[in-house]
């Protein structure tokens, strides 16, 4: 969670204090994973060329798309909050169509997060953006999709790699598309290198090892941290105010 919570805040530090655009931001942060995850697989001998498929990577770049370009607009915390509010929602969903239930205390939680989504996304002066707000809603989708999709992956790192490789080439097409628009400069690219290899490649590759012993709604109740994780550094590191809503 702690992986989790740090791609975000450097998302936003990337596109606030630096240069760097969305979609190069994607692109950098997808490379580098694949890159990371590639060297550790490759010193595993681990059979990452036949391990995630295209789909998977398919929701892996939606999740890290969406992420980047929602991030141009939301704060740091809120950002988190809308993020996996959205996961939590595509898994519980899930795991009701597996037959899995909640706890009485579970229900109380989920009754509480949902309530704080809507009171964050009443309209009024204070709303987040409307735009980035529906950007981080699908993205958090896309990252419960495919965190199902990788619940039962007999080898975690293998398949993370997997996956991430195959996302490379979606990415490059959306720098392409946005080319005209496209900016770097060292601090932004730094950013997306860290967020890409350790806070993604390495963070989910040890998430997905975590996942192969818990329910889908127990994997997503215990992202609901990340928020809130999120949120304190964005105080700390980053200057964000803290509001009533």
């Amino acid at each position: 969670m702690i992986a989790f919570a740090s791609n975000s805040l450097l998302c936003r530090a990337a596109l606030r204090e630096t240069g760097i655009d969305a979609a190069s931001f994607t692109f950098i942060r997808i490379l580098s994973g694949a890159v990371v995850l590639w060297l550790i697989g490759t010193m595993r001998r681990a059979e990452w060329r036949k391990a995630g498929n295209w789909l998977s990577a398919l929701a892996l770049f939606a999740y890290a798309a969406a992420f980047s370009f929602a991030y141009n607009s939301l704060s740091a915390g809120t950002g988190a909050l809308l993020l996996f509010g959205a996961v939590q929602a595509t898994m519980i969903l899930w795991g009701f169509r597996k037959g899995e239930r909640l706890h009485a205390i579970q229900i109380v939680g989920l009754a509480v997060a949902v309530s704080g989504l809507v009171v964050l996304l009443f309209p009024g002066l204070s709303a987040p953006p409307f735009s980035g707000s529906i950007l981080m809603l699908g993205a958090g989708v896309a990252w419960g999709i495919y965190s199902l999709r990788r619940k039962t992956a007999s080898d975690a790192i293998a398949a993370t790699a997997g996956n991430f490789l195959r996302a490379v080439p979606f990415a490059a097409v959306l720098s392409i598309v946005f080319i005209p628009l496209a900016r770097l400069d060292r601090a932004g690219v730094g950013y997306a290198v860290l967020s890409g290899a350790i806070a993604s490649g390495l963070g989910y590759a040890i998430w997905y090892t975590a996942l192969s012993g818990l329910k889908a709604t127990s994997a997503a109740t215990v992202q609901l941290s990340v928020p809130v994780l999120v949120a304190t550094g964005g105080i700390l590191l980053l200057g964000e105010p803290i509001t009533l809503r």
